[in-house]
């Protein structure tokens, strides 16, 4: 994966569960323009389609449709055998011929890759892993992915699902996930996991920040509960150090922003390391939530 048609504008559109965000760059990757819109994905396939189409045409007019690339990052990946999406934990694009459709609606040619490897590709490029080897990007969020960069090139691997620490199993016997495995990370690191395992260890719903505010505050269930997501943090994370050894690990994603993972979960992850020594940085992003629409715009064609 590599930037395209230097003296093309780059259209960049980042599908997030929540949000979808598209940027406009110029030939020196400097922002023209960006907007978001809300995805609705309880509205269905066809409403994503006609968003992405309705801000894509927005885009284009900024610069009287003059000639630019088009990558679009999205929650899964595109099928190699099918054509279809899978592993999307946006259900309602699993199984649907995504790239054929945008590319009928936009005309268009299009590179579509997943959401953390635009993030990890941005990174590696303009953001926290300049000039590293090799970067393992984290994507915490809603859900928890992965990318590798390998000399500024995101590896996809033969079946392009280089990277997916998320579906990695910590715990067999633990909680159901989408995928339809039991025990994988994203149940135990990312947003919707953390939530959910508060909710059926105590019954009751909180937030994200309810159950870190209650951390800091002594809250005991939410000690419990919190503490338990920071070891799970370290024990998956040293596993994929353990493999990789990678020259640094960018965290992004709405729970990058936990200053915790910093601290302890930093420790935990030592705990688990197959050394002598942890050298590895583990990093905030340092391209804040534009760094999945700008890996987008870059890996456009």
């Amino acid at each position: 994966m590599s930037e395209n048609n230097e003296m093309a504008y780059k259209v960049g559109i980042d599908l997030g569960g929540t949000k979808i965000e598209c940027i406009l760059l110029n030939n020196k990757n400097e922002e023209v323009w960006r907007k978001r819109v809300l995805t609705e994905q309880e509205k269905g396939y066809s409403a994503i389609l006609e968003k992405i189409w309705s801000i894509y045409n927005d885009a284009v007019l900024q610069i009287d449709n003059k000639d630019h690339t088009l990558g679009i990052g999205i929650p899964g990946i595109i099928s190699n055998i099918t054509g279809v999406i899978k592993n999307s934990n946006t259900l309602c694009l699993n199984k649907k011929p995504f790239k054929q459709d945008i590319v009928h609606m936009v005309k268009h040619d299009i590179n579509i890759q997943n959401d953390a490897n635009c993030f990890t590709y941005a990174e590696a490029k303009l953001g926290a892993g300049v000039n590293k080897n090799l970067v393992f990007g984290v994507i915490m969020g809603t859900g928890c992915g992965g990318g590798i960069s390998i000399n500024g090139n995101i590896h996809l691997g033969i079946q392009g699902i280089a990277g997916e620490w998320g579906h990695m199993q910590i715990n067999p016997e633990g909680p159901e996930c989408y995928c339809g495995k039991k025990g994988c990370v994203e149940t135990y690191i990312s947003g919707g996991g953390l939530q959910r395992l508060f909710e059926n260890r105590f019954g009751t719903r909180k937030t994200i920040q309810e159950i870190i505010l209650g951390f800091r505050n002594g809250n005991p269930s939410c000690r419990e509960i919190f503490l338990g997501f920071l070891e799970s943090f370290g024990i998956a994370l040293s596993n994929l150090i353990n493999i990789l050894d990678p020259d640094i690990v960018v965290l992004g994603g709405g729970l990058s922003n936990i200053d915790e993972l910093y601290t302890i979960g930093k420790d935990e992850v030592k705990k688990n390391i197959f050394s002598d020594r942890f050298e590895t940085p583990i990093v905030k992003n340092m391209l804040g939530d534009s760094s999945g629409v700008l890996g987008a715009a870059l890996i456009g064609i």
